[in-house]
């Protein structure tokens, strides 16, 4: 392990903040901010069932995962073009490169929007079209994970994937997201096996909600690289053994956690706890537009909360180019400039 000189509580929020860093849990739509849902909602000639976006704002009270679900599904309504998504993909890029994101990927569902009557081609192309862009404009590294919605058929998935196929080349994975409980990871197994063999990575969220058994199954019956969430891992002792074994990442959303009430307050999150146990866990924003904060948010409450160090910053922001799915090349360009940052901060 890589030690660094410490840091005075007073300094490290200057250096989470220039951190480079990796985010590897963020659904796009859940980026889409209240002022740009009401100018979409403009654009297309839409109306919203919120009156302003004060309205918008105080039905943010979540009391589980689904009473989200609810409210982020009525934003979704709003996009319509190929332009949409790229508006909304474009304005999380550049809040991503402001808080020193040098690599992303990015989550989406195509079966949200199909069922609105957007086409595939649609979703897909707008959000590339913004990956390629940010590249070249910012030097931010992008790419896309199709994520399959639980609480539908397995079925359902395979006609997404299928939708996806003249886009392969613009993915990097599938995962799978929506509603966790009462839909464990192998329901899925036929469509990840078929897209393992079309050469894409594989995630799963797996134990926000649903118990350590649905990590197990994302691992055994999957065959996931990455875990999403992953937080209920600790009440599993050999669950947790086997992922610091083979050094599966863990992609935690703090701030989404508390917004959902998985813990009842920051100070009571198991991050520390997830870090000294040897796993590969990584901090993300989820849906920030939802949960109160973007990645420099999370990093920032939740290590005031858990009064973690200089340390930990350079454990979580290392794991997560680790975690991420680019070349070893790109990977040792990240983390050198992550060891000058701590060399030369002071």
């Amino acid at each position: 392990m890589t030690l660094v000189k410490p840091v005075s509580a007073e300094r490290l929020p200057d250096l989470l903040k220039r951190m480079p860093k990796a985010e590897l849990h963020m659904h796009i739509e859940g980026s889409l901010e209240p002022e740009l849902m009401f100018a979409l909602t403009a654009r297309n000639g839409l109306s919203l069932p919120y009156a302003d976006v004060a309205a918008l704002k105080r039905a943010y009270v979540f009391g589980n995962l689904q009473a989200f679900l609810d409210v982020y599904h009525a934003g979704t309504l709003v996009l319509r073009t190929e332009q949409d998504f790229y508006d909304m993909a474009w304005a999380y890029l550049q809040r991503a490169a402001a808080d020193r994101v040098l690599h992303t990927e990015i989550f989406f569902d195509t079966q949200t929007h199909t069922g609105h009557g957007v086409s595939a081609d649609t979703v897909i192309n707008g959000l590339h079209r913004a990956c390629v862009d940010v590249q070249q404009q910012l030097g931010v590294s992008a790419s896309l994970i199709l994520c399959f919605l639980r609480h539908l058929s397995e079925e359902e998935a395979s006609e997404a994937l299928e939708q996806a196929m003249p886009h392969l080349d613009k993915l990097v994975g599938v995962g799978l997201a929506s509603s966790e409980l009462g839909h464990p990871p192998e329901k899925f197994t036929r469509v990840f096996a078929k897209a393992r063999s079309l050469g894409l990575h594989l995630v799963a969220h797996a134990g926000e909600e649903g118990p350590p058994a649905y990590i197990w199954a994302a691992l055994d019956a999957l065959k996931v690289e990455r875990i999403d969430h992953g937080v209920q891992a600790m009440k599993d002792p050999a669950l947790v053994a086997r992922l610091a074994r083979d050094k599966v990442p863990l992609t935690v959303c703090p701030l989404s956690n508390l917004k959902l009430r998985v813990f009842p307050s920051l100070a009571q999150h198991n991050l520390g706890a997830m870090l000294q146990a040897g796993l590969v866990a990584t901090v993300n924003s989820d849906d920030p537009a939802y949960f109160g904060g973007y990645i420099n948010e999370n990093f920032a409450q939740t290590f005031a909360a858990l009064g973690l160090t200089a340390q930990n910053a350079f454990q979580l922001a290392s794991n997560s180019f680790e975690a991420s799915f680019i070349d070893a090349s790109a990977k040792r360009a990240y983390q050198d400039q992550l060891a000058e940052l701590f060399e030369t901060f002071e």
